[in-house]
């Protein structure tokens, strides 16, 4: 059955009959539905640079400024230690992780194209909003405008991408989201690199050219498909079937329109899809892609690097136009590891990346550790050497979060949910990511402070503990038809005794379809 309910059937063997093509619209729609994702990197890019810029810390935040310039022989490490400075960036968050919640029901009840148009409005609001902050307040208020926007995006646009996908490239496909969200960080990036020379101004130009992605979006939205799974849950299954034909582009899609039609039965037996995560047959689902991914995800330290990459580099003896150019190499390797990961993810798998790159990140933490505990914290300026190195090794493991976490921390928990949970799954996704998001915005430079070079060993630790988890709990998912995912845990060593707690019951409640697939559907 679809969705994952039965033990097989007809729906588990209809996957060899899905027919289609790569088409112009499905390509189209790929692009536009994917720019969801530079409105993420885009904010992850430009905090990050202008918290860096003395122009913004004089007016906003001149205590940090004038500790900046003072060189305090405390240590390098607490320049920039300053929860008001912090909540800047993790307000972002907070006001993302609150307003998903709002996605899913827009999302599960409108379609996933009307949540990326508000969205997008939305962002830019608060970009116009940061672009003319006169104070801290309004820079607040900015802030959670783009937040609300980043939260409608998020919930939405892995969704999209997901769906409209062939089963076979489904995570190239997704992964997209990914690759438009490093280019929005690297193009921030180099903004802010020239913006940095506009005195004194230049921090409200990067701001807010948050509304140029943000109305792409908006006007790409008007000529965007919904996906034929949101428009099949909407019960409007004629449209349904029209999109599906033209963006496989073909009329022999049967056995695909089918697996929606099954899928969107289990759906709508849903009363409450929030109280539907908590059942024993959502369990894996639960843990792995709505917990356990998500969280693991920012636990990483990935964010806290880009978030401080200019500020962590200025701490580190780097000089403001240094710290900035440094973030440029970072944001390409991010672009690097997003490509090597679409090339590679539907061959070698979501597993193999995951193990491969928990070894590099794990090592690059270790170096980046041992070389400040030996060389850094005495209020001297590291050696050239020493700062070469530091960049080599934070590069190897942006590269590696590059291709494997940055990615499929998106991908994975989009392909696990049945339809009937898929867009409150989503919403506990983007909720649980953007709090971790949040908290390790708001803590990472007092840690940094206070626990010096060790924080890049507590990082290490729990990468560690991440590719335990994806090792012992994840199933491999590359090339299994979306609506037929959740059948895997039912072979999981694992996953498989819970799931027969109350697989019975669901059976009883959605029997297994029977209907016959023919040769030329």
């Amino acid at each position: 059955m679809a969705g994952g309910f039965g033990a097989g059937g007809a729906a588990s063997e209809r996957a060899e009959f899905y027919q289609g093509r790569i088409t112009g619209y499905f390509i189209l729609a790929c692009i536009v539905g994917s720019l969801g994702g530079s409105l993420f990197g885009y904010d992850l890019g430009v905090s990050s640079g202008v918290t860096s810029m003395d122009d913004f810390l004089k007016k906003f935040f001149p205590k940090v400024y004038d500790r900046k310039q003072a060189h305090l022989h405390e240590t390098d490490y607490c320049k920039y230690d300053n929860q008001v400075l912090t909540l800047f960036t993790s307000s972002l968050y907070f006001a993302g992780l609150i307003s998903t919640f709002g996605a899913s029901l827009v999302t599960r009840n409108y379609g996933r194209r009307i949540s990326i148009m508000v969205g997008s409005v939305s962002f830019f609001l608060g970009g116009a909003v940061n672009a003319g902050a006169m104070n801290i307040a309004m820079l607040i208020i900015g802030r959670i405008l783009l937040g609300v926007g980043i939260g409608f995006g998020n919930q939405a646009v892995p969704l999209y991408l997901s769906e409209i996908a062939p089963y076979k490239i489904r995570g190239a496909v997704n992964q997209l989201f990914q690759l438009t969200t490093c280019l929005g960080i690297l193009i921030a990036d180099i903004i802010n690199y020239f913006t940095d020379k506009i005195h004194p101004w230049g921090w409200r130009l990067s701001l807010g050219l948050a509304m140029v992605p943000a109305t792409m979006i908006f006007l790409g939205g008007l000529f965007l498909p919904e996906t034929p799974n949101s428009l099949v849950e909407q019960g409007r299954l004629e449209e349904a079937r029209r999109i599906l034909e033209k963006v496989r582009g073909t009329h022999k899609v049967d056995a695909e329109f089918e697996d929606l039609m099954d899928a969107s039965e289990a759906a709508r037996a849903v009363k409450n899809p929030f109280r539907n995560l908590l059942a024993p047959r959502n369990r894996p689902q639960l843990v792995i892609g709505a917990l356990g991914i998500p969280a693991f995800q920012q636990l990483s330290g990935m964010n806290s690097i880009l978030f401080y990459s200019p500020v962590i580099f200025q701490s580190l003896g780097f000089g403001s136009g240094a710290a900035l150019y440094s973030s440029i190499i970072t944001g390409s390797m991010l672009v690097v590891g997003a490509l090597v990961s679409m090339s590679v993810v539907d061959r070698l798998g979501r597993r193999f990346l995951f193990m491969e790159a928990g070894i590099q990140m794990i090592s690059s933490m270790v170096v980046v550790a041992v070389t400040l505990a030996l060389k850094f914290g005495s209020g001297e300026t590291l050696s050239k050497g020493v700062a070469v190195l530091l960049v080599i090794a934070i590069c190897l493991f942006v590269v590696a979060y590059g291709w494997s976490w940055g990615p499929l921390g998106w991908l994975v928990p989009s392909e696990l949910f049945p339809l009937e949970a898929r867009s409150a799954g989503q919403s506990v996704v983007v909720c649980v990511n953007l709090f971790f998001t949040a908290a390790i915005a708001q803590c990472f430079l007092a840690a940094l402070c206070h626990l010096r070079y060790g924080v890049f060993i507590l990082f290490a630790g729990l990468i560690v503990i991440m590719s335990i988890f994806i090792f012992l709990l994840l199933p491999e998912t590359k090339q299994v038809p979306i609506e037929e995912i959740s059948q895997l845990f039912e072979k999981h060593w694992y996953w498989k005794n819970i799931i027969s707690k109350d697989s019975s019951r669901v059976s009883h409640q959605n029997p297994s379809t029977t209907k016959q697939i023919s040769a030329d559907a």
